[in-house]
């Protein structure tokens, strides 16, 4: 055989020259990381935090200071805590269906041992997407797979002695209803910082009906247009409201929000208790990055001035029509300053015999304005204009189960379906089961208040 024989090319041996170190080392380090990219799902994409500022509510509170909704107001020293039983619960309504990836549960040193991560599309029927008889408190970090509207713990087991305590539930995703984009509040970063409790920012969102010279705002004497003035240096105060005009400041054409500024702490809310005069919406920022928005939804802010009242009126059963009909087109006056639903009015009985079947005698106009003996008792008035009353304490403080049958205040059911996270002032003790549009936190840096037609 030759010594050197000669191969056919397409048999013929690949000849290589000799791997130096620095090759080897390079082809090594990079199959280390394919073999890591390999062995390692991939990280989720950044997904949207959906609770913050969502409807929480929960099976019981240990005090009045530790509240559902203290959990998901975005603030690390705040927090839920429950009775000292088991089980309990804490669960947020992210306001439309939403594909859940992340539960991040913030505890406090009262923490869950034993709990289950459960979602619903209803708030009836659960689904547990995660379980632990094994938990270990502090911050929590649980990546999940499931859809749901509402997302709740459910605590089986206690740690301590004490009830499940959360400074915050955190729940990521995509989906879920969403406030106002940062388009329609404008270039907050030109918002000037206060020099006394808080700076005021007012935004012509009348979609060209009116121009900043004939949108006005109004506070303690002080009357100015916002081409005159966008900014105000708000000072503290006690029970303070801020009224609004569009056309004239002597206009028919008004509405208000009601605050208290001092001690450090901003205290406010949107209202719909006596009546809807214009559609608006604030917006809340701190100086510890705490950002909340209540009101009216964009979507809301859209619509036609025409447009809103005819939705009221085909919303409402024929009782309620008339609220959209007597003050018409300034404004929607809530039922219980309408004739109708006043003593000797065709609708003076309204909720008479549901309100006898709970044991309580009152008159429909105290019912709806929670006056009269309803003033000292916000748990019964809350629960009867939002038709829960004969429920047990958790089905009260679940909003799944309101306004699903009359009599109730389906006035307040309007506001609160076209308000930002469903979040409302519809009646005095609207705030029962943290459903109102109140808003509360410390170090506020500015106000921005959207004004509509």
């Amino acid at each position: 055989m030759p010594s050197n024989p000669t191969w056919p090319a397409h048999q013929r041996p690949a000849r290589h020259k000799p791997r130096t170190p620095l090759v080897i080392a390079l082809l090594v380090a990079l199959l280390a990381a394919l073999l890591v990219a390999v062995a390692q799902p991939s990280a989720h994409a950044v997904d949207t935090l959906l609770s913050q500022g969502k409807p929480a509510t929960a099976s019981s509170t240990e005090a009045a200071g530790t509240p559902a909704s203290a959990a998901v107001d975005g603030s690390t020293t705040t927090r839920w805590s429950s009775a000292f039983s088991n089980p309990q619960w804490l669960q947020v309504d992210l306001g439309a269906t939403a594909q859940i990836t992340q539960v991040v549960l913030n505890w406090e040193a009262a923490y869950g041992t034993a709990f289950q991560i459960q979602t619903s599309a209803n708030g009836t029927t659960w689904t547990s997407i995660y379980s632990t008889t094994t938990g270990t408190g502090g911050a929590q970090a649980l990546n999940v797979t499931g859809s749901g509207r509402y997302v709740r713990m459910y605590g089986t087991a206690r740690a301590t002695p004490y009830g499940f305590s959360l400074w915050e539930f955190q729940v990521y995703g995509t989906g879920g209803t969403t406030p106002p984009p940062d388009t329609f509040w404008g270039d907050t970063s030109a918002i000037p910082n206060p020099q006394n409790a808080v700076t005021v920012a007012i935004l012509n969102r009348t979609n060209g009906a009116y121009p900043d010279s004939q949108v006005y705002w109004s506070f303690n004497g002080q009357t100015h247009s916002i081409a005159e003035q966008r900014y105000f240096d708000m000072p503290a105060n006690s029970a303070g409201r801020m009224y609004f005009y569009v056309g004239s400041p002597t206009s028919q054409y008004y509405d208000f929000i009601e605050f208290t500024v001092g001690g450090g702490v901003f205290n406010g809310n949107t209202t719909r208790v006596d009546a809807y005069g214009l559609p608006l919406a604030m917006r809340l920022h701190s100086y510890d990055g705490y950002d909340v928005q209540v009101g009216e939804t964009q979507a809301f802010f859209a619509k036609s001035r025409t447009q809103v009242f005819q939705d009221f009126i085909n919303a409402v059963p024929q009782e309620f029509k008339v609220l959209a009909q007597s003050q018409a087109p300034y404004r929607i006056i809530a039922p219980g300053s309408d004739a109708s639903f006043k003593p000797g009015g065709v609708n003076a009985n309204y909720f008479t015999a549901y309100a006898q079947s709970v044991g309580v005698n009152e008159t429909t106009q105290y019912i709806f304005g929670c006056a009269g003996s309803m003033a000292s008792n916000p748990n019964m008035c809350a629960a009867l204009n939002r038709h829960v009353a004969t429920l047990p304490s958790s089905g009260q403080a679940d909003p799944n189960q309101y306004y699903l049958s009359a009599p109730a205040n389906y006035y307040a059911k309007f506001w609160h379906d076209n308000a930002i996270n469903k979040l409302a002032y519809g009646f005095p003790y609207d705030d029962v089961a943290s459903q109102s549009s109140f808003i509360s936190h410390a170090n506020p840096q500015w106000l921005s208040v959207a004004v509509g037609f």
